[in-house]
């Protein structure tokens, strides 16, 4: 009855985005899923982070991480694909669509690196890695 009360509130509040996000919390504290969807809006919930898909946004801590799409898109797909190895040609097939023409691995190398600094600005200890498995590709591991 708790939910259905603030999600009507939210109806009457233009949308307030500190009304969605309190919404959010609650959801995700009465939820036993990682992953769910409210209002079409799928968001997805790993480690200490939010990723909001539709608007290729990723949060830390209520703090939004400035990132490219390209970088939202591997990021994302290597969490929603926790702790299994993604090869260099899924991730470029999955994130530029189409087929890898041999540069791939040159590509995805790049945009993690770039990942990763901006990452480690923002946070100090990360409660995940994007670990490397050498020659093969990356995987995200989460440490909590």
């Amino acid at each position: 009855m708790i939910i259905l009360g603030r999600i009507l509130v939210l109806e009457f509040a233009d949308q307030d985005s500190s009304v969605f996000e309190e919404i959010m919390g609650v959801i995700k504290s009465h939820s036993g899923f990682e992953a769910y969807k409210f209002n079409d809006v799928q968001i997805l919930s790993v480690s200490e982070l939010d990723f909001y898909p539709a608007q290729k946004k990723v949060y830390y801590d209520a703090m939004e991480i400035d990132l490219t799409v390209k970088e939202f898109d591997i990021f994302y797909l290597l969490a929603a694909n926790k702790g299994h190895t993604l090869t260099y040609d899924q991730i470029y097939y999955k994130v530029w669509d189409e087929e890898s023409i041999g540069n791939e691995k040159n590509a995805v190398k790049c945009h993690i690196r770039n990942l990763r600094e901006k990452l480690y600005t923002v946070m100090s200890k990360p409660q995940f890695k994007i670990k490397c498995i050498r020659e093969v590709g990356y995987c995200f591991e989460d440490d909590s």
